[in-house]
């Protein structure tokens, strides 16, 4: 069943700094710093870009999950919140799940890689991560949009930081301004100067 996903993303200069805050600021540490592997899937005609859908095979921590995502209904693409509906599930071998898509027409479109490590908030229902990606570190913020808000004010963090980008639009804007041949936003095709 989907259900619904608010999300707010913000550059952090500094990932040490940003976790000893949230840390600070009621935060707990759920998952430590873990290697993520993404692939989105599509058709060849890219109908669930068009759809502004996704289809994406994860590997984290050992696990596999499928995910689906698309906008709702109401959607408003002006609000300064992403929203999102997503339905998502543990599969057990997610290279034999990957197969299965391959035969229903679907094919890996995108690989993207991070190192996340997730925090919840023990004084709401809310979540905290923090993205160590090829092309810089960013943090997403997870709840409800009050939750959100606050969770901003208790981080010291201006909204005005905050953007809803995907990281495939954030990869392609990098992409366009660094005139980079990458065609993946993993640490294979990407090395960071500051690592």
């Amino acid at each position: 069943m989907a259900k619904a996903e608010i999300e707010l993303k913000f550059c952090v200069p500094n990932v040490a700094e940003l976790c000893d805050r949230a840390l600070q600021a009621g935060f707990a540490l759920q998952t430590p710093r873990t290697l993520e592997r993404n692939a989105l899937f599509d058709t060849p005609q890219r109908r669930l870009l068009s759809e502004r859908s996704l289809l994406r095979m994860r590997e984290y921590g050992g696990k596999w999950v499928v995910t689906h995502k698309r906008p709702p209904l109401d959607n408003d693409d002006g609000a300064p919140y992403k929203e999102r509906l997503e339905t998502e599930t543990l599969v057990e071998d997610g290279e034999a799940m990957g197969a299965v898509f391959v035969e229903l027409g679907y094919a890996p479109v995108f690989r993207y890689e991070k190192f996340r490590t997730e925090l919840r908030d023990t004084l709401g229902e809310g979540h905290l991560v923090l993205d160590e990606t090829p092309i810089g570190d960013f943090a997403e913020l997870e709840g409800e949009r009050g939750w959100i808000d606050n969770a901003l004010q208790r981080l010291d963090i201006a909204p005005d930081w905050c953007f809803t980008d995907s990281y495939g639009r954030m990869f392609l804007d990098w992409k366009e301004r660094m005139s980079s041949p990458a065609q993946n936003m993993t640490f294979d095709e990407i090395s960071r100067p500051d690592r």
